[in-house]
C-alpha cells in the first residue's frame, strides 16, 4: 500500500488552510485600512496599532456590536 504524501510547498499549504475554512464555513474578508482610519475607528494604544491580533480582536468587535445593534 502507498501513503500519500502531501506535499509540503507554501501554496499547497495555504490551498489546504483554504478548503478546510471553507468546509467549516469560515469565510476572510480582506480590508485594507489606513493608519488615520485605525485611529478612528477602533481605541487601542499606540502600540498595539501594529499588532495583527489586537486588530483582528478590535475589528470582530466592532463587527459584533453592529450585528447586535442591527437585530
Amino acid at each position: 500500500m502507498r501513503m500519500r504524501v502531501l506535499s509540503s510547498a507554501p501554496a499547497a499549504v495555504r490551498m489546504r488552510l483554504h478548503r478546510k475554512r471553507r468546509r467549516e464555513g469560515t469565510h476572510y474578508v480582506r480590508i485594507p485600512l489606513e493608519s488615520f482610519e485605525i485611529e478612528g475607528l477602533i481605541r487601542l494604544p499606540k502600540a498595539h496599532r501594529e499588532d495583527a491580533d489586537a486588530l483582528q480582536a478590535a475589528v470582530l468587535t466592532l463587527v459584533y456590536q453592529a450585528l447586535d445593534g442591527a437585530g
